[in-house]
């Protein structure tokens, strides 16, 4: 009887496996999904945020780097030329010994050949950008001139302008390679 009583308990805990659901018509079984788990069109959309994401973040990273490397090479440019330039600066002084040569020298043959000397210097500059500042009868610019002297006004003279070169100026596309020495009229 025991055992009765055990199989009893058994088959009164015992739940059937299979429990038929009646069918209802036309109606869909769907399983809602869990709001942990993200569906594929969640995750699609989150990967098409990403990759425009990067796809962002590159252009902009190219276009710094394309920027930086335009910048550099302008720079480079500017540098060598700057470079070039000291240099050619270095030789004013001796252009401007050979133009007082020039000016002084009474031997033909002598007077030709520094001529020459000094229209070989003078197409360095041509090549290199670099213009003469010649500003006889301009008015004094402090930007360009340095004012070594003042003179008294000679008759119909303007004040303010300058009467003599004393050391010719030179500058490059804008930039002032050395000024030149004026005498200006008060």
């Amino acid at each position: 009887m025991k055992s009765d009583k055990k199989t009893e308990k058994k088959q009164e805990t015992e739940v059937p496996e299979t429990e038929e659901v009646p069918e209802t018509e036309g109606a869909e079984v769907t399983e809602a999904p869990a709001e942990d788990t993200p569906n594929a069109e969640q995750l699609l959309a989150e990967a098409k945020a990403q990759a425009e994401d990067f796809r962002r973040k590159w252009y902009a990273v190219s276009a710094e780097y394309e920027n930086y490397r335009k910048r550099t090479a302008h720079e480079s440019a500017r540098r060598y030329a700057e470079g070039r330039a000291d240099v050619v600066s270095k030789l004013f002084p001796i252009a401007d010994n050979l133009a007082r040569a020039l000016a002084s020298c009474a031997d033909e043959g002598t007077k030709k050949g520094i001529g020459l000397v000094v229209k070989a210097f003078e197409k360095i500059l041509e090549e290199e950008h670099i213009a003469v500042i010649d500003p006889i009868g301009q008015p004094f610019d402090a930007q360009k001139h340095e004012a070594i002297m003042a003179v008294d006004p000679a008759e119909g003279e303007e004040s303010g302008t300058v009467k003599e070169v004393y050391l010719k100026g030179y500058e490059q596309e804008g930039k002032v390679l050395r000024f030149a020495q004026v005498v200006v009229v008060k």
